[in-house]
């Protein structure tokens, strides 16, 4: 059985720490903990100003946005521009909305505190996956 294809569509607001723990988890996921599985991250921007390839493979394949914050600006663009999403990760309701809408970091002064709050993003993100791969979802 051919491995199925999965989507991630992270935040790209850099106003908010929410933003970055998305973006932090979102790699966590496709370079860690599903390494080698067939999944790949959709730059938002690039999305956004017209990628065909990208704007294609939200409609063709399962698709979980993460935003950052509760303006949803991930699942709203990608629904506009590709169709309904298979499933979506709103941050704040993770790690708590004031956290998330708080002031953004630099990567290098994240605490440990910051990572395990990206851990816990990631874990949400994996059991969505586990939950397409287990309905055998196909769009």
């Amino acid at each position: 059985m051919e491995p199925i294809k999965i989507g991630v569509v992270s935040c790209s607001g850099e106003d908010c720490l929410g933003g970055t723990i998305s973006r932090l988890a979102t790699r966590k996921i496709l370079e860690r903990i599903r390494l080698g599985e067939s999944s790949v991250t959709i730059c938002l921007p690039l999305f956004i100003a017209g990628g065909e390839e990208e704007r294609d493979f939200a409609k063709d394949y399962p698709t979980i946005t993460v935003d950052g914050c509760n303006k949803y600006c991930a699942r709203r663009a990608t629904e506009k521009l590709s169709g309904k999403v298979t499933d979506t990760i709103q941050v704040g309701e993770i790690i708590g909305e004031e956290i998330a809408t708080g002031s953004a970091l630099s990567t290098r002064n994240l605490t440990p505190e910051h990572h395990q709050m990206a851990d816990k993003v990631a874990e949400e993100i994996s059991i969505k996956f586990d939950r397409i791969v287990e309905g055998n979802f196909k769009k």
